[in-house]
């Protein structure tokens, strides 16, 4: 049986609402025993913090505030995320970023709530969850200016070719794949630059609800995602890096318990 970190779900997702437990316990029965919740609200990091566990040390959350709601962030926005960050379940800031793509904030306005929000990583010693689409170059620049007052951070849900992850890898950052790199349409980019990601610097996730892996067989009835496909996530990273499933199970699970300061396996009950 695999130990594997689910490193992104939003678990808080209203889809999950009628069947919560048993999501959690589907994906601990696939080896997945361990999941960090994505906060992308002030709301939702309160949300994900106030998920019941069915054991200490099996859900851990990120909190912040994602570019899509970075309208909402104001003078009060820091004051109300810094006591979730002391909370020793919160392992990162974020999800935080950029996303010129939808555009569901002006852009000057996710510019602001990134740069505060990394700020407060740097103040807090918590690595950053970090989100970018179609913002490459100013994503780059941002984080260039702060990075070496940062302890870390992760490209969550990282869809980039080679040139995309050079960037990321000269910033030190992790890397976070999910079930992008199953997608035949949109995937290509992703898939040529698997190969040139180090094994120390590999991180695996859903992204559950969204990005179900299209060639999962069977084909489940609803698109929605779960942390239970981790594994099969897993499999193709590996298939791509030309690696065995357990070289890259272990690399992603020593990476993420190092960067988000998780206590090992063996801790838990």
């Amino acid at each position: 049986m695999f130990d594997l970190i689910d490193i992104g779900v939003n678990l808080t997702h209203d889809s999950f609402d009628h069947d919560r437990g048993e999501v959690i316990e589907r994906a601990a029965a696939q080896g997945v025993r361990r999941l960090i919740v994505t906060g992308t609200s002030v709301t939702a990091s309160v949300s994900a913090l106030s998920l019941p566990e069915p054991e200490p040390g099996r859900l851990y959350a990120t909190a912040g505030i994602h570019p899509h709601h970075a309208s909402e962030f104001d003078e009060h926005s820091i004051g109300a995320l810094q006591p979730l960050l002391e909370n020793s379940r919160v392992v990162a800031v974020g999800e935080c970023g950029l996303d010129f793509f939808r555009d569901f904030s002006p852009r000057a306005m996710q510019q602001r709530a990134f740069a505060a929000q990394l700020e407060l990583a740097a103040v807090t010693g918590l690595p950053v969850f970090l989100h970018q689409r179609d913002a490459h170059e100013m994503f780059v620049a941002m984080l260039r200016d702060v990075r070496d007052r940062l302890s870390g951070g992760v490209a969550h849900c990282f869809t980039g070719g080679p040139e995309e992850l050079r960037d990321c890898l000269d910033l030190d950052l992790h890397v976070g794949i999910t079930g992008w790199v199953c997608d035949e349409r949109r995937g290509g980019p992703l898939r040529a630059a698997l190969p040139d990601i180090p094994l120390d610097r590999l991180l695996i996730e859903t992204d559950a609800p969204y990005l179900l892996p299209r060639d999962l067989k069977p084909r489940p009835k609803t698109r929605r995602n779960e942390p239970s496909h981790l594994r099969h996530v897993l499999e193709r990273v590996a298939a791509e890096m030309g690696q065995s499933p357990e070289v890259v199970a272990r690399a992603a699970t020593s990476n993420t318990e190092r960067l988000f300061r998780l206590p090992p396996q063996s801790g838990l009950a």
